[in-house]
């Protein structure tokens, strides 16, 4: 037997591209699901990225944060700084609307490995000699990338390293500031390591971050109980409600009301002549979705409410309704974008044991969905163009994500500066689906979470988790669908409470108003959850002058939102203990920690609640032990306070929250009253 001396041979079936490239760019923060779908910020809001990032050995690593704004055929990049533990951070800050990417890229760092070697042999004594020669010749390698004038100054530095003067004057030149900065210019990238996959941010306008929204129905804005209210009437209601500080006006549809199966008042079935009907049944003989109720008024009127609503600083939201009337013209032009029953009629909606005879849905899975789909954008595009920026969108859970995903996208591709509020009332995960796809912003639980408990781990999940990467809430005390139990027996000190939270704890929110600052509480019936003599179905005429009205509380408040940046952020959202289950206390801290905003709240609308706070002064930036300031914006007084515990006494009579400024303390204890 024979046996062969030569080495087996290996077959290698595949390698990297380039095996030379060592660094790993792993963990990025944030992203959403693996960077499928974009984080969110608006203009000027930073963001702040951290990645892990390393390579095997000890060898020093250069690590940026690349970044492209919309358009830009070139990323620009920000070097990342060592958090320890081989974390890096870096931040951005966009300043134009629309979709940015951003990227983490790291690479061994072959210079400043030498100088950190260096600096220790140095410091050892060591002869050196042979290492300022390696070091020149990297410096030689950086100039051959560089251009004049850093390719000559780098020459230069390379010559002196090499040069006849003493190890030790050239070690300084080596060490000096000057050299690493020049080389950080020119790096040898060529085994860089670039963070897959690439990340994109969607950069909206402020609103979509901090905004307060005020709905009211065109129809019940006249003075006249005998008229129907019109766009007109509605342009004369501007400055009421820039009075009270909202800087969103939004209206539910516009459209022709159908007259087939119309709701009656309270929604009883059958409507009697001169029923208004349900403004959510879109489309009659005069038009469907881009036209106006006659009674309302005319394009020329809506242009000139948008108008006028801009000069007092307010956005006009209109709602999106994606539903047709059994008198929609889609319903005789397009019937296979609706869906049939056995019996030849058409489906109508329906939410068991609730039916909406007046309601016909559209089926996303006709045959022709792309044709639904782009008729439906043109609506969209019709209204942008005349002068929408904002829409809100009735029940979006109830057509396809993929829908929602190519709409939003081809809107903004043009118009950058349109936002979209999700009316979904839904299961969590679907509406943080529509989140991640596109929607600005959207509804939440908050209307149903009233205890303590459920408040503080809500606002955590919105606010302290990976959810605020894509999800931006907008919470409503009421809605014209939603009259919560606590409004119905708690009273006008109910209605306090829950607007004192709305405005404090999200940057977004809004009420249904006159409704709202009028306590409207009463019931259709026991248990239910809709208004009595709805304005869904009812054209109703409201007392705005009336002594009761909460209309001075939340022109107040609203003031103080614009005035505190604390308040404009769901950022800096701390809770902090107290020892009454129905006392409920939290801060906001602007992020360059100038204005610090605490908010206590009794959940309790008939007792007194007297209450021990106690900070967390570490979150609020407060030396322990120290006095500070509280001011108190709602009740015009400063209080002094001493550490972390305080004593607070909230009065439902009175007022059952309190909204306090925290400053430090500046002077003399007997310049305050005590805050008891």
């Amino acid at each position: 037997m024979t046996v062969s001396s030569e080495s087996p041979r290996v077959v290698v079936r595949s390698i990297p591209d380039d095996g030379r490239v060592r660094a790993v760019v792993a963990a990025i923060t944030p992203q959403v699901d693996g960077g499928r779908f974009p984080i969110k910020r608006t203009v000027g809001e930073p963001v702040v990225v951290e990645a892990d990032v390393f390579a095997d050995g000890h060898d020093a690593l250069a690590v940026v944060l690349a970044h492209r704004p919309p358009g830009a055929p070139d990323w620009s990049e920000r070097p990342m700084h060592p958090l320890g533990n081989d974390r890096w951070r870096g931040e951005f800050v966009p300043v134009e609307l629309g979709r940015h990417e951003y990227a983490v890229v790291a690479w061994v760092d072959r210079f400043m490995t030498w100088r950190q070697d260096f600096e220790k042999r140095v410091a050892a004594g060591q002869d050196v000699s042979v290492d300022l020669r390696v070091g020149a010749g990297l410096i030689v390698e950086a100039a051959a990338r560089a251009s004049d004038p850093d390719a000559g100054e780098l020459r230069r530095f390379a010559t002196r390293l090499e040069g006849s003067a003493a190890a030790s004057d050239r070690a300084e030149l080596a060490l000096g500031t000057d050299l690493p900065e020049l080389m950080a210019t020119h790096p040898d990238r060529r085994f860089a390591s670039r963070g897959e996959p690439e990340l994109a941010v969607i950069v909206e306008p402020e609103r979509a971050r901090f905004s307060t929204w005020y709905e009211l129905f065109p129809r019940s804005a006249s003075p006249d109980p005998a008229r129907h209210g019109t766009l007109r009437d509605v342009i004369d209601r501007l400055g009421y409600v820039g009075r009270l500080g909202f800087d969103v006006l939004y209206l539910p549809p516009i459209h022709p009301i159908g007259r087939t199966f119309r709701k009656g008042p309270n929604n009883i079935e059958l409507a009697a002549p001169g029923d208004p009907g349900v403004p959510w049944a879109i489309g009659g003989t005069e038009g469907g979705h881009t036209a106006i109720h006659q009674e309302l008024g005319t394009i020329d009127d809506f242009r000139e409410l948008v108008a006028a609503a801009d000069r007092h600083g307010i956005q006009v939201a209109l709602d999106l309704a994606f539903q047709a009337s059994p008198d929609h013209p889609f319903v005789e032009e397009h019937r296979d974008w609706f869906r049939s029953r056995p019996d030849g009629t058409i489906q109508y909606a329906e939410n068991p044991p609730k039916k909406y005879q007046d309601i016909y849905p559209f089926d996303f899975e006709s045959d022709d969905w792309a044709g639904l789909w782009a008729a439906l954008l043109e609506v969209v595009r019709f209204w942008i163009g005349n002068g929408v920026r904002i829409f809100r969108v009735d029940n979006p859970h109830t057509k396809p994500f993929r829908f929602w995903d190519w709409l939003i996208a081809e809107v903004r591709r043009d118009d950058p500066d349109v936002l979209f509020l999700a009316e979904a009332f839904t299961r969590p995960k679907v509406m943080y689906r529509l989140a991640k796809g596109g929607f600005s912003q959207s509804y939440t639980y908050f209307t149903w979470r009233t205890t303590k408990d459920e408040l503080m781990s809500y606002f955590t999940e919105l606010t302290r988790t990976d959810v605020r990467e894509f999800f931006r809430p907008n919470v409503w005390p009421n809605t014209p669908d939603i009259l919560h139990e606590v409004l119905q027996h708690g009273g006008r000190p109910a209605f306090q409470s829950r607007f004192i939270l709305a405005a404090t704890l999200a940057a977004s929110y809004g009420i249904y108003g006159p409704a709202f600052e009028l306590g409207e509480h009463v019931p259709r019936e026991p248990g239910s959850e809709e208004y009595l003599d709805s304005e869904k179905y009812h054209q109703r005429t409201w007392d705005l002058d009336h002594p009761d009205s909460l209309a001075p509380l939340i022109g107040r408040l609203n003031r103080i939102r614009r005035e505190h940046p604390a308040l404009q952020s769901n950022d800096g959202l701390t809770f902090h203990a107290t020892d009454d289950d129905q006392v409920l206390a939290y801060s906001k801290t602007s992020r360059d920690r100038s204005d610090t905003i605490l908010a206590v709240v009794s959940l309790d609308p008939v007792n007194v609640r007297t209450a021990t706070v106690e900070l967390d002064l570490e979150a609020l930036g407060i030396e322990p032990g120290g006095a500070f300031e509280a001011v108190d914006l709602l009740g015009d007084k400063v209080n002094l306070w001493h550490g972390a515990r305080n004593r607070i006494r909230l009065d439902p009579s009175a007022l059952p929250g309190t909204v306090l400024q925290l400053r430090p303390g500046r002077r003399s204890e007997r310049e305050f009253e005590y805050y008891l």
